[in-house]
């Protein structure tokens, strides 16, 4: 399954989503940001190649659909809720998306 994580920046939660969850189980995993200053900003490419989309906040849903509508009819997109408080790897922040991932996707089994 390949999985791509969004936030705004992609500096701290989608990249640390992104280190914990590639490899494990098989899964293919990358991450993006939605903002000009990303440091890897998502393209159509990016959506055209997972299978799902997991968001951290609702705003970044509403990015990605204003920005690749055409392509997301067929995608899966989740939003995790998880807000833009934690630095990457914080041990908060990991627990929280282990935790989010599970209820989603049950991956971690």
């Amino acid at each position: 399954m390949k999985l791509l994580f969004v936030c705004s920046r992609n500096k701290w939660r989608s990249l640390t989503a992104e280190h914990i969850f590639h490899g494990l189980n098989g899964l293919d995993v990358r991450s993006a940001g939605t903002e000009e200053q990303a440091r890897i900003k998502v393209t159509a490419g990016h959506i055209g190649w997972a299978d799902m989309i997991l968001v951290m906040e609702r705003k970044h849903l509403r990015r990605l659909r204003s920005k690749f509508d055409f392509i997301l009819s067929e995608k899966q997109m989740v939003c995790l809720d998880i807000p833009d408080d934690y630095r990457y790897m914080d041990e908060e922040l990991v627990e929280l998306l282990k935790a989010r991932v599970e209820e989603t996707i049950g991956i971690l089994d």
